[in-house]
């Protein structure tokens, strides 16, 4: 028993560390090898050793120059070594979901080295060869179309490099808002798959995080031309604070105020045209080899059709632990405005997902009655956030659940998309969606956009972004009007006297929203002719023709050659995602080769030509902050090395079903069981061997963590008595019998079985009684 006491006290020790320190890993800021661990991020421990390296990234600074709507992006990152080895700095970024990237540039000293566009394994061979020959060297390789790694070899003591990055992309307008977004850091993402023999493009998720709260190591700053052509009606930012400073009508010069949290927010900038006008017309370049042309054309004023169909509402909220706080508590806001808003004529039902999910109706979708509507709302107010985000196995539920007869049936999924599964989920909703269309609303300051924006893609929907709580109310007024009022649909395209080739998107689809029709692509020959647009409104046909002997070509459209080959490398990966072919695979490493564009299979490296350093470096990688309103439990688990010995914190939800710490050397893991062997109330017994099924691994957990480093585990029965209120939450547990001797392990039990929610099934309370083996 002393024994025991003083390995619980030295794991005491151990937890009040890692509540004050951030967590490290391998070098000082990389977790410790396990074989059988996951890919996961975790939390950087800072160290005031002085022999151990500083943070080599030192600033962020993006440059905006937004004409028509066309935008052009640098980046520039300064890294600087200020320890006294050689360092490899790796450092995970964000960008937009459309941004076509062509071209880096490496700045050592007074040489600057412009980089190369190669095959990705290319490129990393040669980056590898020259980190090995100690040539200072970057490299920058495509993660996600969101995500990019750059990697930047021999830097050394003293040293200080630039190396800036551009892309371009194309503004399009939603409801005569245009809305350009400048992502400042990619949140982290949950992921179980093993990390050893994890493929290249998966091993970034291993990043090491701050907490919440903590500011960037780094400093960031933005400054924006904005040239519109058209005059200006309106200028603003709902994510930071702004100085905006007017040349005329047209123009606009835009920087930011000082604000810590700056480098840890997607930055956003919304703007209008004079009189609700968006910019239409065509724009046309013609290059020495080949011309393209981009169409952007207005469409019909929203006219609400005579009758709608009832509609069937399928809500999929994620409740996991980076949810916690404020994106939860928008997420319940939005909910509650929506679902409070359904006509009697609708139905609806609501699943809940983490490490597991849990539907409010499983057997049909129920009337929105106010009285269910009140149920749904005050089962999503109930949950508090933690645990991973299995969204997989939570969309394939949902696409699963019965469908309403002679209904529309729409799917809503919440979450921040904090999650690194987004091609099979995309494959996922492709091929179950049937005849529903999927709206995705990410929640907060830096959410996953790739995976808002896809699903929404393939779902045949509309993505949204809440950035704030004070945005809730606003885009589910949006959401409505979106679903409620068809604009134009059955769109097709003509070319007359004007030879296109090549034209993106190959199928325009059904127009529900305010926002333009967008064509780009190639053309031969003199720019004469017309473009002619059809499809049928609520009241008709529809009919616009834009003429194409009015615009004039212009070598200051060149970015539409890259924009053009984003549009095509976008489709191909979409459909090498549902199923990849060798044939696509080439053709999208091609024009990544041709128009010297980041691709998932194409990278940029750049060499310097001087030998600077002996080969012998440490690897360091940059810590992110945590996203603005994010909690730690995002990250959910902190590994603290301290003599030998490792300690793992990890978060609990009501869905997810917890993996147990690491478990000790040569011991034998025997599994907990639960049995319910009463059940007193309107709750049904299904319901609550599901929960407590989803839930073994978390007391088991509770099992190895309370008996700390003990080389045997208490063994025996310990009796509950769990007390369920209407609401699905847990009002009182009481300790009944216990044949286990081990206060710590039952009071772990106790406190799990507190935070456990049930969906009720009637109006009073239940009492439950379960017995627990071990």
């Amino acid at each position: 028993m002393g024994k025991f006491c003083l390995i619980m006290s030295l794991c005491t020790l151990l937890l009040m560390f890692a509540g004050t320190q951030p967590a490290g890993a391998k070098t000082e800021n990389q977790p410790d090898e396990n074989a059988d661990k996951t890919l996961s991020p975790y939390f950087f421990i800072r160290s005031d050793d002085p022999a151990v390296d500083r943070l080599p990234l030192k600033s962020t600074r993006a440059e905006v120059k937004i004409a028509g709507v066309m935008a052009d992006v640098t980046i520039a990152q300064v890294y600087k070594n200020e320890g006294r080895n050689t360092l490899e700095a790796v450092y995970i970024f964000p960008a937009s979901t459309r941004a076509a990237v062509y071209a880096l540039r490496m700045t050592v000293g007074e040489r600057i080295i412009e980089a190369e566009i190669m095959e990705r394994q290319k490129a990393r061979q040669t980056y590898e060869q020259a980190k090995k020959e100690g040539r200072t060297a970057s490299l920058l390789e495509q993660q996600r179309p969101n995500v990019f790694q750059m990697n930047v070899a021999n830097i050394l003591p003293g040293d200080q490099i630039k190396v800036e990055l551009r892309y371009t992309e194309l503004i399009e307008p939603k409801e005569n808002i245009y809305e350009f977004i400048f992502p400042t850091v990619v949140g982290p993402r949950y992921a179980n798959l093993p990390a050893q023999g994890a493929p290249d493009t998966q091993k970034w998720v291993e990043n090491p995080y701050l907490h919440e709260g903590e500011p960037a190591p780094y400093d960031f700053s933005l400054s924006l031309d904005l040239n519109t052509g058209l005059p200006l009606a309106q200028l603003t930012s709902p994510s930071h604070e702004i100085a905006v400073e007017y040349s005329g009508q047209t123009q606009a010069h835009v920087t930011l105020k000082d604000d810590k949290q700056a480098g840890a927010k997607d930055f956003v900038l919304r703007y209008q045209l004079a009189g609700d006008r968006i910019e239409t017309g065509l724009l046309l370049y013609p290059g020495p080899e080949e011309n393209f042309f981009l169409m952007m054309m207005e469409p019909p004023q929203r006219v609400k059709p005579e009758s709608v169909l009832p509609r069937e509402y399928i809500f999929i909220v994620d409740v996991s632990g980076s949810m916690r706080g404020f994106p939860l508590k928008t997420a319940k806001v939005l909910m509650r405005d929506i679902i409070t808003n359904l006509r009697p004529s609708d139905f609806m039902n609501v699943l809940l997902f983490a490490g597991g999910s849990a539907v409010l109706s499983p057997d049909q979708s129920l009337p929105a009655t106010e009285a269910n509507k009140a149920k749904a709302v005050s089962w999503i107010d109930s949950q508090a956030g933690g645990g991973g985000t299995e969204i997989l196995p939570a969309l394939k539920r949902a696409l699963a659940l019965p469908k309403t007869e002679d209904v529309s049936r729409i799917m809503v999924v919440v979450t921040d998309g904090y999650v690194s599964v987004e091609p099979e989920a995309f494959e996922l909703v492709r091929r179950n969606l049937g005849q529903s269309n999927l709206f995705a609303f990410g929640i907060g300051g830096s959410v996953n956009r790739h995976l808002i924006e896809g699903l929404a893609r393939v779902g045949q929907g509309e993505p949204f972004v809440v950035l704030n709580e004070a945005e809730g109310p606003g885009q589910a007024e949006r959401f409505r009007r979106y679903i409620e009022n068809p604009v134009l649909t059955g769109i097709r395209a003509a070319f007359e006297g004007f030879e296109a080739y090549d034209v993106e998107p190959q199928a325009l689809p059904d127009l529900f929203a305010s926002r333009p029709i967008i064509l780009i692509g190639k053309y031969r020959g003199r720019p004469a002719g017309r473009i002619v647009v059809t499809g049928k409104t609520s009241q008709g046909a529809f009919k616009k023709v834009v003429e194409v002997s009015k615009a004039g070509p212009s070598p200051e459209n060149s970015a539409l050659q890259r924009l053009w080959a984003r549009h095509r490398i976008m489709r191909l990966a979409d459909l090498n995602n549902l199923e990849e072919q060798d044939e696509r695979i080439k053709e999208v490493t091609a024009l990544g080769l041709k128009y010297s564009l980041m691709t998932p299979y194409t990278s940029f490296v750049a060499v310097d030509t001087i030998k600077r350093a002996d080969g012998q470096l440490v690897t360091v990688k940059q810590p992110l902050p945590l996203p603005a309103g994010v909690s730690d439990l995002a990250v959910g688990e902190q590994r603290v090395k301290m003599a030998g010995a490792v300690t793992m914190m990890r978060d609990s939800s009501a869905f997810k079903p917890q993996a147990a710490p690491v478990a000790l050397k040569e011991e034998k893991k025997t599994e907990v069981k639960l049995n319910v062997i009463q059940v007193r109330g309107d709750l049904n017994r299904a319901e609550v061997e599901r929960v407590l099924e989803n839930q073994t691994s978390l007391f088991e957990q509770c099992r190895l963590t309370a008996s700390g480093q003990a080389q045997t585990r208490p063994a025996g029965e310990a009796s509950y008595r769990i007390l369920i209120q209407a609401d699905g939450t847990v009002k009182e547990v009481t300790l009944i019998k216990s044949t286990i001797h081990a206060p710590r392990i039952e009071a772990c039990f106790k406190k799990a079985m507190e935070r456990l929610t049930f969906i009720q099934s009637g109006q009073g309370d239940t009492e439950v009684v379960i017995k627990i083996t071990c």
